[in-house]
């Protein structure tokens, strides 16, 4: 086990816990701003679609049922604007971070490989790299990679954690480059649906991938967009090539969306109305906590869209974390997320209107 173990990282996470206790030890109680994590209630007809499957003795399909297929292609073409998506097109996970820690594996990739990532980027983008024993590297501008040996880039728009979004200009130039040296592109449009001044595009547009699926998958998840962190709900869609044989190799694994939880994912895919709520939720809050942060002498760069404000006061992220720690409330240092990120913060939209409040309260000068 530990020779597994040890090609990881320390969990980042656990470096936190000294900045809660003294978060927690505010009068008023913590505000945790640092992990994205829903805190509204499930949509009530997503809930009643759960419960409606609760009698579900049998396995479920890796594949899901037809009818989860259908509205993952239907929303697929609705609101990405893809065309002419099919079954073969589509692939329900368990959860997206499962999805991006095992690819590689599941790609075969292993040493010798190359994937690369955002140099500010999810951390699990390289804990994948590193579970298959692949190379792995971080970028500024993908298309000034070595294409030798690259077998896996990953694109995150809208980005997590600085809120950037791609242009459609540089999307298309990207696959392009991708496709003349035969890379692989798997995107990560979890937030896509979340762009407040920037409106995201998906690499299964069109007038991205000129109508061919060829070398693109794209990875959607219904934890921000529905509150289903805690249903483990997603899906990839894009190239059949890539997503049949993943099929396969997922059936071995018994990687299965649980059946209540594929019930819940057509009804969550087939209503716009609970996102639209939602959003406003979001936007409401973003609008209080950017406003104090900017108050209280902070610099926000990107945050057109996702869930967070990346924000800085010109100093080491540690030192911010223990400024607003000693103000009870909690957010995410910028080098979890790579070394470029050390003089900034993450601070996360999610958290209840009377707590964003109270943060913003706590961050008056």
């Amino acid at each position: 086990m530990s020779a597994v173990s040890d090609r990881l990282p320390t969990f980042p996470w656990d470096k936190l816990e000294p900045y809660k206790k003294t978060a927690a030890a505010h009068p008023g109680g913590i505000v945790d701003l640092s992990v994205g994590t829903p805190v509204d209630p499930v949509p009530e007809l997503i809930q009643k679609a759960l419960v409606d499957a609760a009698d579900s003795p049998g396995y479920p399909t890796v594949w899901g049922t037809p009818a989860l297929r259908d509205a993952i292609t239907g929303w697929v073409e609705r609101r990405l604007g893809a065309r002419d998506v099919t079954h073969r097109h589509v692939l329900p996970v368990v959860g997206s971070k499962e999805l991006v820690a095992w690819l590689p594996t599941q790609l075969g990739l292993g040493p010798g490989d190359r994937v690369a990532f955002p140099r500010l980027a999810y951390p699990t983008y390289e804990v994948g790299a590193r579970l298959a024993r692949a190379e792995y590297e971080a970028y500024e501008d993908p298309t000034e990679l070595d294409p030798a040996g690259l077998k896996l880039l990953w694109l995150n728009s809208p980005s997590n954690p600085t809120g950037e979004v791609l242009s459609k200009a540089d999307l298309t130039r990207i696959v392009a480059w991708a496709r003349e040296h035969g890379v692989l592109v798997v995107s990560d449009e979890c937030y896509l649906e979340l762009g407040w001044e920037a409106d995201p595009v998906s690499v299964l547009h069109p007038d991205v991938n000129g109508g061919s699926y060829d070398g693109l998958v794209a990875v959607h998840s219904l934890s921000k967009r529905s509150n289903l962190a805690g249903y483990r709900a997603a899906f990839l869609a894009g190239d059949p090539a890539v997503l049949g044989p993943l099929l396969e190799i997922r059936k071995h694994g018994g990687m299965m969306t649980p059946a209540p939880t594929q019930a819940a994912v057509v009804a969550a895919l087939g209503d716009d109305e609970h996102v639209r709520v939602q959003r406003e939720r979001y936007a409401a809050r973003r609008t209080v906590l950017r406003e104090a942060l900017l108050g209280a002498g902070f610099r926000i760069e990107h945050s057109e869209a996702s869930l967070y404000l990346w924000a800085t006061r010109g100093e080491s992220c540690w030192e911010t974390v223990a400024h607003l720690a000693e103000r009870g409330i909690l957010v995410a240092p910028g080098d979890f997320y790579g070394p470029a990120g050390a003089h900034f913060v993450r601070v996360a939209l999610t958290a209840s209107d009377d707590r964003v409040q109270a943060a913003a309260d706590r961050l008056r000068p």
